[in-house]
């Protein structure tokens, strides 16, 4: 079970991060970002299986494969912008991590412009 690694990878990197904020907590932001991509990393093999999931159900109904890219991209920006904004509110900069996730909203309206367009035609 996936989910028990993820949690695990969690909790033992909270374990450090608590730990280490006592005697060098500069670096306690580098363990964040290592336990961040492992679990990245995990959640990265269930996505490509999605991903085939949904190329095989559009192609056996109507659906314009560009819209299921587009919706593809605009996921994939969403948890990128979204880990991107963790690290920098845990990094203590939460000016930044507001300015990354305004960014990534206007891209994610941005690159649903055409779903949008062909919706109301």
């Amino acid at each position: 079970m996936d989910i028990i690694k993820i949690i695990g990878i969690g909790l033992i990197a909270l374990i450090i991060i608590i730990i280490l904020r006592q005697y060098r907590p500069e670096f306690a932001i580098y363990i964040s970002l290592i336990a961040g991509a492992l679990i990245l990393l995990l959640v990265m093999d269930k996505f490509s299986g999605i991903i085939s999931l949904l190329n095989r159900l559009a192609s056996k109904t109507d659906i314009n494969n560009q819209f299921l890219l587009i919706l593809l991209k605009i996921t994939g920006i969403a948890f990128l912008t979204e880990f991107a904004v963790s690290i920098c509110k845990d990094s203590g900069e939460a000016a930044i991590a507001t300015k990354i996730d305004i960014g990534g909203k206007v891209i994610i309206i941005g690159r649903s412009v055409p779903i949008v367009s062909a919706l109301l035609e």
